[in-house]
């Protein structure tokens, strides 16, 4: 069983290793292609997020965005494959800020094909949130293994 549980958590975050690997390989100067498509989507989310709360977001270099995600999505994949649940949290945190820039599919209309493509891209990304989610929480409610002390002997 303990073996399978270790292959399920590798397979998992090899879409999350395989990504960052991808990213840190074409990162460059500039942050590379994710940099590149990752501006315009920040940059909408940051003014909807300014006209829906009036809070705006701080000004950041996209390509520390780029090298945030790739080292949320690597240290958090090797440390999740180990069972640790910081590392599925560091995903957590990965999940939970990129989704909503990346697939950004409320910014279409229903009938666009955009609108499909980003629409099931996201619920996928929920998907692997809640599996994220699942796991740190079966984590915390599994009853820690103490060792037993030896009783001590009394003397008179």
């Amino acid at each position: 069983m303990a073996f399978m549980s270790f292959l399920g958590r590798v397979l998992f975050v090899s879409v999350f290793i395989l990504s960052a690997w991808q990213e840190y390989n074409e990162f460059g100067v500039d942050g590379g292609p994710a940099a590149k498509s990752l501006s315009p989507k920040f940059n909408t989310f940051s003014d909807h997020v300014t006209a829906q709360t009036g809070l705006a977001l701080p000004d950041v270099e996209i390509k520390y965005l780029v090298a945030a995600a790739v080292a949320l999505k690597a240290l958090g994949s090797l440390l999740f494959i180990f069972s640790s649940s910081f590392g599925a949290s560091l995903l957590l945190l990965h999940q939970a800020i990129f989704t909503p820039i990346l697939y950004d599919f409320y910014n279409y209309d229903v009938d666009k094909k955009e609108f499909t493509q980003l629409f099931v891209k996201f619920t996928q990304s929920l998907a692997l949130l809640g599996a994220l989610l699942f796991f740190i929480g079966m984590k915390n409610s599994m009853p820690r293994r103490h060792k037993k002390k030896a009783p001590k002997t009394k003397t008179q």
